[in-house]
């Protein structure tokens, strides 16, 4: 087999690694190389053609090659200003024929866009036809287009014949086009550009011609000018479709470091139109189109995402009434329109983020700039090309002066050079003998005068005689008799002082480069004069990231609801509507098969949901984050929202409208601890939740309530017991603690729930076997208790109080204690019962649902549950079945879905900005096992 670095037409020894072989017989079209260095080598190759030749901008003529191309095959064309317009099919395929090999559908693309003003600051096309809209519409077909250069560009081309800029041959040798063009204009920074390299990108946004005028002019008279100075006089882009700059700080990286990102909005206003509010958008954007803005208008209102818009946008932008821009969006009566505008800034493309990338070619490499370099090399290109600009002028008048000088001797001395004319035998002795004629210095001076022939002098040295040159020579034998009229001798003379007067001024620039400065400024001066115009684009001082998401929703009451197996929604209160005492009520949900609603409240748009899990995790979430749906959808897997882990079930869900340091979190674990914690401390969750409560090993978090001053709470077990103590019983503690021991708990017994105690409600006990009842807490006596309260220490823990040595407390109310207690009975958990699952606090009017192990569901109303003591057995709640158990119960609170006209005591639905009552808030649910 042969070597794999050999050919098949030849042998030869292998070389070495990145060695080339030639093999015999294929010497000079066979190449064997590494793939990996051919690669690299290539690759690089590549990536500096698309660097240098195709997408990034020239600094100092702010040109692409094929937009430079372009216009120089214009100007060959001489499709000046002021010239008819020609097809752009012909100015297509004299650029790719002389400039630019890469076909009109790469060249005609770029041609249109130097034409449209929507993305040219200043257009360097003047245009005829379609070309293209500020909608998103196409242009024609270059057959039916037409153009000319615009004045400006005009402007950017002047020069171009006197040697201002570097030649290069074309693509095919056949004709010399500029590396540069000499651009009096200061194109880049005044229209920007933008394009994609490899591994690397250029966006530069357009600015303001006089802006950008005063700052150049600036620099010239005070070099040392810093770019803070020159953001005072350039305070940020101008884009051609206008908008609105929030803030500046985008603005002064991209000019300090040649990077930054901008905000810009589209120019909104609000208009009442009659009974109608209105939002009418009159800009857009820099590179959005009005049919892109419709369409995501139109897509946010499908999405919901925007709800206070009536129909669909209008387009009423009209070219011929002066309103490229024209967008009107009706909104509905009870939309607020700053929301509506806030949101269309957020979910459609009227608020766009723009990149400031200062990069361009300096010298032919890619460089990244700030603001003041980028103006620098600007004036160093103009230097450049006025100087020598000035020397080709003045080698032209030099050389035009020096065939005058011949001619002006020529008439001083017209005999004998007529004569000698006459007598040559032939044009070259004619030319001969008058170059052997010598002019003595009298006459030189009398033919040229005092002043030019002593600068002659000065140029050539003082000599006795002077011969003619062989230029001078050729073009007095060329001389023609009518050219030696007095009329045509002074033409001479006055051409010649012009001559004269001319080298000494391009000699005074070339003296002194303060002088080009001066030639520059009056150049800007002009360019401002003629061509600036206002600025279009407003910069605002306040930055978007200051506009709260808050601003983009509505505040109003919704109604929250989670289900047994973790399905949430929430829906507008006034989807409820008000029902007189004995009315049906509609259909909250229609939840899946053996689910129900476990957690109901009402909370505002703009509240926190602390959600607080078995595991002892904290989660949160703002009430608009959760999903809007119809009133009967079962609603959204909380996973999906919340970063529950598998084995985590929301036990508590504390709606906050604010983090109110006077306020506190009381949390209950299975084994009986509790624990109290500023609410504020929860003020900042992550993510992916924070420690609520320190657990040990086998315990969990039960429940958890807000409380307040004053508040007394109840724990209640699965043996039967309950312990009622005031909140400010324990004492405040950090998160991530373990707590303080709430009740004292016999062996195999749990906690199952905990309570804020309602002194006009009642206790509702259930049991696994479907027994249970209801027990009124009684008054609230949180202020002695809390005169006995120890924060250091709990008090020792009393044995069970009998009802038989109760005779001095009604066995029909739950007495405070000290935390830490045995607490007391509160049903019997009989064989008959078993063990309690289930406590809520609950009032007359409220339902429950109850579900067993085997996914059996019911709903109760609690009125029919008979008003019981504490240490007795109950009424049956269910009928369960052989096998099956009551796993949970969850408590409706009826106020929370309609609200009762006829009956003036009835409650109204508690909002966030107020305290919880327990007879909207608590809810109970705990797994069967311990």
């Amino acid at each position: 087999m042969p070597d794999e670095r050999t050919t098949t037409s030849g042998t030869g020894t292998p070389p070495g690694d990145g060695a080339t072989l030639t093999p015999p017989g294929d010497a000079g079209r066979v190449l064997l190389l590494n793939i990996e260095d051919e690669l690299k080598a290539s690759y690089l190759s590549y990536a500096m053609s698309v660097i240098v030749s195709r997408a990034l901008p020239d600094v100092r003529d702010g040109l692409k090659p094929s937009q430079r191309r372009i216009l120089v095959a214009m100007n060959d064309l001489h499709l000046a200003p002021n010239s008819p317009r020609v097809k752009c099919s012909k100015i297509c395929g004299e650029t790719m024929g002389n400039y630019h090999p890469h076909g009109d559908a790469a060249i005609y693309p770029t041609l249109v866009r130097m034409a449209q003003e929507w993305n040219m600051r200043h257009v360097l096309i003047d245009k005829q036809g379609n070309f293209g809209s500020l909608a998103g519409l196409p242009p024609a077909a270059m057959r039916y287009t037409e153009a000319r250069l615009s004045p400006i560009a005009a402007e950017m081309l002047d020069d171009l014949d006197k040697d201002t800029v570097d030649m290069v041959p074309n693509y095919d040798g056949r004709r010399l086009e500029p590396t540069v063009l000499p651009s009096r204009f200061p194109n880049l920074i005044v229209n920007g550009s933008d394009g994609i390299a490899v591994g690397m990108a250029t966006s530069i946004p357009p600015h303001n011609l006089r802006e950008v005028c005063h700052a150049l002019i600036r620099l010239i008279d005070d070099p040392q000018t810093t770019v803070e100075q020159l953001m005072e006089i350039i305070p940020g882009p101008d884009f051609p479709t206008g908008g609105v700059i929030c803030g500046r700080q985008g603005i002064a990286e991209g000019y300090r470091t040649g990077r930054g990102k901008i905000v810009i909005r589209a120019r909104a206003r609000i208009e009442e139109e009659g009974p109608r509010t209105q939002i009418i958008i009159t800009d857009i954007p820099f590179q959005q189109t009005r049919n892109r803005i419709m369409e995501a208008i139109g897509e946010a209102i499908r999405n919901e995402k925007i709800t206070g818009i009536q129909g669909a946008p209008r387009d009423e932008s009209s070219e011929r009434r002066g309103e490229p821009v024209r967008i009107v969006l009706d909104l509905k009566r009870e939309a607020d329109p700053n929301v509506v505008l806030n949101q269309l800034y957020q979910y459609t493309p009227l608020q766009d983020t723009y990149s400031i990338i200062l990069l361009a070619l300096v010298d032919g490499r890619p460089r990244l700039l700030n603001l003041k370099h980028l103006l620098e090399e600007f004036l160093r290109h103009r230097v450049r090309v006025i100087r020598r600009r000035t020397e080709y002028l003045l080698r032209e008048a030099k050389r035009r002066a020096h065939i005058l000088e011949g001619q002006l001797i020529a008439i001083a001395s017209l005999d004998q050079v007529i004569d000698i004319c006459r007598t040559a035998p032939s044009r070259a002795e004619a030319k001969n003998r008058l170059r052997g004629l010598a002019v003595s210095a009298a006459l030189m001076e009398r033919a040229l005068g005092t002043e030019a022939f002593t600068a002659l002098q000065r140029e050539i040295g003082v000599r006795e005689s002077y011969h003619m040159s062989e230029e001078q020579a050729e073009a007095i034998v060329r001389l023609q008799l009518g050219q030696l009229a007095a009329l045509e001798r002074d033409a001479i003379v006055q051409e010649y002082a012009q001559l004269r007067a001319q080298i000494v001024e391009h000699e005074r620039l070339l003296s002194d480069e303060r002088n080009i400065h001066a030639v520059i400024r009056k150049e800007l001066e002009d360019l401002r004069d003629r061509y600036a115009d206002d600025r279009r684009t407003q910069i605002l001082e306040t930055p978007p990231s200051e506009v709260r998401l808050e601003d983009l929703i509505a505040e109003e009451l919704n109604v929250v609801s989670i289900s047994h197996k973790g399905y949430i929604k929430r829906l507008p209160l006034n989807t409820y509507r008000a029902q007189h005492r004995g009315g049906k009520g509609v259909t909250a949900a229609q939840p899946h098969e053996d689910d129900f609603l476990e957690h109901l409240f009402v909370a505002s748009t703009h509240a926190y949901l602390l959600f607080f899990t078995n595991t002892g995790r904290v989660y949160w979430l703002k009430v608009y984050d959760i999903p809007q749906l119809s009133r009967t959808s079962p609603g959204r897997a909380i996973v999906n929202l919340l970063s529950l882990k598998p084995d985590e079930k929301i036990t508590s869900v504390i709606p906050v409208r604010r983090f109110d340091p006077h306020r506190y979190l009381l949390m209950a674990t299975r084994q009986g601890l509790v624990k109290k914690t500023a609410l504020e401390a929860y003020s900042r969750p992550k993510s992916g939740g924070i420690i609520g409560i320190h657990l040990e090993q086998g315990d969990s978090l039960i429940s958890t309530v807000l409380t307040q001053e004053g508040d007394e709470v109840v724990l209640s077990t699965r043996q039967g017991m309950a312990i009622r103590f005031a909140e400010s019983d324990v004492r405040p503690m950090g998160r991530d603690t373990r707590g303080v021991k709430g009740i004292t708990l016999e062996a195999e017994d749990a906690v199952v729930g905990m309570v804020v105690a309602d002194p006009e409600g009642y206790l509702l006990t259930v049991c696994e076997n479907g027994y249970g009842k209801r027990t009124p807490f009684g008054p609230n006596e949180g202020a002695a208790a809390a005169e006995q309260a120890t924060d250091e220490e709990p008090a020792e823990a009393p044995d069970a109080e009998s009802e038989e040595s109760a005779s001095n407390r009604s066995s029909m109310r739950y007495r405070v204690q000290r935390r830490g207690g045995k607490g007391l009975r509160d049903i019997k958990t009989s064989e008959r019962n078993g063990l309690v699952v289930a406590v809520l606090s609950v009032r007359d009017g409220d339902e429950m649902m109850l579900v067993t192990q085997q996914g059996m569901l019911t709903r109760i109303r609690v009125h029919e549950v008979r008003v019981t003591g504490r240490n007795t057995q109950g009424v049956r709640l269910i009928n369960v079945q052989e096998g099956d158990r009551v796993v949970s119960a969850a408590k409706i609170a009826r106020e929370d879905l309609t609200t009762d006209e006829t009956t003036p005591t009835e409650e109204p639905p508690p909002t966030t900005d107020q305290p919880q009552t327990p007879a909207a808030s608590d809810t109970a649910s705990t797994p069967a096992d311990p």
